[in-house]
């Protein structure tokens, strides 16, 4: 990449082991890249989108660009005994997509939807499968993409 790109990382903290992991991955990937990022905390998966929406209504008047060339949403939703799950997983999905594809952004899903901890640690861990690297990966991809067809700056 040209310029480093500069990331917004959406950590969703209620499992905060998992997100622990999943920055951890993440991190690694964007340092290895040379991107630079900020980190922001939110309750839940569900609370994801807004902030990514927070983050791409808000203008650096300064620079008249947004602030972030691309955002990773990581969290984790564990299968419980009722359908919150299926409402948590499907919305927040639903909304990023709506938001990637509204706003052209360059964004990184690195969302766990699993039964259990177990399952989730298997695909958090680092020295596994690595999936916050994955996420934050495959939005570098996507900003490198954006570059591609002149979508910057917005």
């Amino acid at each position: 990449m040209t310029d480093a790109p500069h990331l917004m990382i959406v950590e969703a903290r209620f499992y905060e082991d998992i997100a622990d992991e999943l920055v951890k991955g993440a991190m690694a990937s964007l340092e290895a890249a040379g991107a630079t990022f900020e980190r922001f905390a939110v309750p839940g998966a569900f609370e994801i989108p807004a902030a990514i929406g927070y983050a791409v209504r808000s203008m650096d008047f300064y620079a008249g660009r947004r602030r972030f060339d691309g955002y990773i949403a990581l969290g984790c939703v564990i299968r419980g005994e009722t359908t919150h799950y299926d409402y948590v997983c499907g919305e927040s999905a639903r909304k990023l997509a709506d938001l990637s594809c509204q706003y052209s952004l360059a964004l990184g899903y690195g969302i766990l939807t699993v039964e259990n901890h177990a399952q989730a640690w298997e695909r958090a861990a680092v020295d596994r499968r690595d999936k916050g690297g994955d996420a934050a990966k495959a939005c570098l991809a996507m900003v490198e993409l954006k570059r591609h067809f002149h979508l910057f700056p917005r």
